[in-house]
């Protein structure tokens, strides 16, 4: 399905196990609750977003990935490099995932599981990761300006300032 043009498509709870992806055009699909475990998503097109105006340029809508994928089930994708800027992730399942360079600016990642995920990079300024799990991710030369890490959890979290140790660590 890699390249397909899936508009306003409902994929609640649908099984995309290990499905191809890449650089889809999934533009305000329903993914709530979506099992995208293993899938690849580089480069996938989820919404539009206003792009900024420059000094002399025009208004457009750039694609880019800001979905309500509320509690949908990532673990082992490849999100890398994606514009999940505004995204509501609260309650979704990134165990294992890669999110390397990918854009969280603004994300809801409330309750995320981020167990073993991949964040390198990633920009997670003004991001919410509240009650969110932490365990062994790598935030390595992640932007963690203005994150909210209320109540997170996590052991072994590596940072761009070293490795993080929230709660709940055996040492």
């Amino acid at each position: 399905m890699h390249h397909s043009v899936l508009h306003h498509i409902n994929l609640r709870n649908a099984n995309l196990r290990g499905a191809d992806l890449r650089y889809a055009d999934l533009r305000e699909a329903d993914l709530r609750g979506a099992n995208l475990r293993g899938a690849k998503l580089r480069g996938a097109k989820l919404s539009y977003y206003a792009a900024p105006k420059k000094k002399g340029a025009h208004a457009s809508q750039t694609p880019a990935c800001a979905p309500d994928c509320q509690g949908a089930i990532l673990g082992g994708a490849d999100v890398s490099y994606a514009n999940l800027s505004s995204a509501n992730l609260s309650y979704v399942d990134l165990n294992g995932a890669t999110v390397s360079y990918a854009n969280l600016s603004y994300a809801n990642l409330s309750y995320a599981n981020l167990v073993n995920a991949d964040l390198s990079y990633a920009n997670l300024s003004h991001a919410k990761l509240s009650y969110a799990y932490l365990f062994y991710a790598s935030l390595n030369g992640a932007t963690l300006s203005y994150v909210n890490l209320s109540r997170a959890t996590g052991c072994s979290t590596v940072t761009p300032a070293g490795i993080l140790n929230v709660k709940y660590c055996d040492n």
